[in-house]
């Protein structure tokens, strides 16, 4: 997944081998759901080789990760540079709260291409360059202390895909209660670190 900016320039037939792979990824995942976007099946329906699929893309979670990848650009460049409470211009805590619900309305949306994205190798989840983001982002909000990295952490756990989806589907907890819970923590982490 790209981090906010221009991607790097690539030739027209490699551009279009790229459109042709993530539209044939699309087709299948609407029409047959995550389990019939494999690499031999986008390969097929994309008329490429396997191979230009893997050289492309690495892995089937690259290539669920580059569908997502225009609405990551908009989320992260909301956080980044745009509007208070969820850009800059905000208190810290009133950011955190924005950030956090922002991204339970995108993990909601998304679930099950976060899954797919997710079901790969175990480090799947954190390769790619917008959870480092989002840690990134998270621990600045926090402030300094010996504990941030770990608390950023904590506070994006319940965005692994598995879990948010098993939250929603088979727990049936709505939308709204799920950033009921995550207001809670950051209220605990308001008292303790007086954000």
């Amino acid at each position: 997944m790209h981090v906010v900016g221009n991607p790097p320039a690539e030739r027209a037939d490699a551009a279009a081998n790229r459109r042709r792979i993530l539209r044939a990824a699309a087709d299948l995942l609407a029409s047959g759901g995550p389990e019939a976007v494999t690499m031999d099946e986008v390969a097929r329906a994309a008329g490429v080789g396997v191979g230009t699929v893997y050289r492309r893309f690495g892995d089937r979670a690259r290539l669920v990760h580059a569908l997502i990848d225009d609405l990551e650009r908009d989320f992260q460049a909301a956080f980044i540079h745009g509007p208070p409470p969820l850009g800059p211009g905000a208190p810290p805590a009133d950011r955190l709260r924005a950030f956090l619900h922002g991204l339970a309305d995108r993990t909601d949306a998304q679930a099950d291409l976060l899954f797919m994205a997710e079901s790969g190798p175990a480090d799947a989840r954190f390769r790619e360059g917008s959870y480092a983001l989002y840690n990134r982002h998270v621990a600045m909000l926090l402030g300094p202390g010996d504990d941030t990295e770990y608390l950023a952490d904590a506070l994006l756990a319940p965005f692994a895909a598995n879990l948010f989806i098993h939250q929603r589907r088979t727990r049936g907890l709505s939308l709204d209660r799920v950033k009921a819970g995550l207001d809670a923590l950051i209220e605990g982490l308001i008292l303790t670190r007086g954000l």
